[in-house]
């Protein structure tokens, strides 16, 4: 049976791949979208509890991490927040600001596949969902051999995600085809995800299991002030996830318990105030009672029932700096198997900055996740995935 031909085939069906088939068909090419499950957007699907942290208002280079820092300059500027934005108003989606400048929609996040699928609806893009692909050629034109059949294309675009949550379906085939078409790829990890530890400190974390707190995390030049989340395998919570993107194996982590404050002068004033009362009930004014009474046989087991008019100065000083840079050496991460993303992948020197197709190989474009281009959490990661899309879709 002859193949059915194409001016662009789309492999994936994600943001970045339903956004730059959106682009491309609304120039008049006929496009296709080959999904691999069972539907289209699963992540997005997902994204933010159900409601899709879908861009976020500070969107700027610095948010993203890459061998090439500068590679994604362009196609974020050319399709910026304000331009997915106006696509969500114009649907009629309603939307807020939930905390440092984060877009959710105020209803549910299958308002924006919905956008989407009636976009590629209105610019004539074809989807096929189940479409495990079982080989991809090139001879002056692309093949692609599916459950489906056997299609023709000028353009390929390669959108299929990287290895984080493979349950959703998230595999390497990505990386797989860009190597076959002669693509340096640069070393893949998980990324926004929580960390696990071993041995009393992973005993500790798991008996303070849903207890949250504010607290300020580094590591190395970087650092983030959200909450921290203490679960039964370890640490999660945004500023766990932000901080794991940073993170490489054998190294310890700083954890600010007190971030909002100068702890120094808060357990001098305490002392004055309350020199008969104990660490753990002026802290527990503070910090949740339940992360004191652990902390308490860690950072100061030797004054666990002196009265703070027993303790000087020194003491309270060398306390401050525990509670303020308390060393955690994770053991791990949770995997693929949680993080939000995947860090590495193909590396940017192989593509144009501006259209995202690979210098050597006319006609094939990479976007999305499957790129060395990664953001924070907080929506970064779905505006990289829309901008590369409409890069690749404006000219594939």
């Amino acid at each position: 049976m002859a193949a059915e031909k194409y001016d662009v085939i789309v492999l994936g069906g994600g943001a970045a791949g339903l956004m730059c088939a959106i682009t491309a068909g609304q120039r008049g090419r006929r496009v296709l979208v080959l999904e691999g499950s069972n539907r289209v957007g699963k992540k997005i699907l997902m994204s933010g509890g159900g409601r899709c942290n879908f861009t976020n208002l500070y969107c700027e280079p610095s948010r993203y991490l890459s061998a090439n820092p500068n590679f994604c300059i362009s196609a974020l500027s050319r399709y910026s927040q304000w331009d997915f934005i106006a696509l969500v108003e114009k649907h009629s989606i309603a939307w807020h600001e939930k905390t440092l400048g984060q877009l959710f929609c105020d209803d549910s996040s299958k308002q924006i596949v919905g956008m989407l699928l009636a976009e590629c609806e209105r610019a004539g893009v074809e989807i096929l969902t189940n479409s495990a692909i079982s080989a991809v050629d090139y001879a002056g034109h692309y093949e692609v051999n599916c459950a489906h059949g056997r299609f023709h294309s000028e353009s390929l675009v390669i959108a299929t995600g990287g290895l984080s949550i493979p349950k959703m379906g998230a595999s390497g085939f990505g990386y797989q085809l860009a190597k076959q078409f002669g693509l340096a790829l640069l070393e893949t990890r998980p990324g926004l995800v929580p960390f696990t530890f071993a041995g009393t400190t992973q005993d500790m974390l798991s008996r303070l299991s849903g207890v949250s707190t504010p607290a300020a995390l580094s590591v190395a030049d970087n650092h983030f002030e959200e909450s921290i989340l203490f679960t039964h395998r370890g640490l999660s919570g945004p500023a766990t996830l932000q901080i794991s993107s940073y993170w490489s194996p054998g190294q310890s982590i700083e954890c600010n318990l007190l971030p909002a404050m100068d702890a120094a002068e808060f357990l001098m004033k305490a002392k004055a105030a309350q020199p008969k009362a104990v660490l753990r009930t002026v802290l527990s004014g503070t910090l949740p009672r339940a992360l004191v009474l652990e902390l308490q046989a860690v950072l100061w087991p030797d004054a666990i029932d002196s009265p703070l008019a027993e303790l000087s100065h020194r003491y309270l000083d060398a306390l401050a700096n525990r509670l303020q840079q308390w060393l955690l050496r994770p053991a791990a991460t949770e995997g693929y198997r949680t993080a939000e993303v995947t860090l590495g992948g193909i590396d940017t020197d192989e593509l144009s900055s501006k259209t995202m197709e690979a210098k050597q190989q006319r006609g094939l474009y990479c976007i999305g996740e499957v790129v060395d281009v990664t953001g924070h959490l907080g929506g970064f990661n779905f505006q990289w995935a829309w901008a590369s899309g409409h890069a690749a879709g404006q000219v594939a």
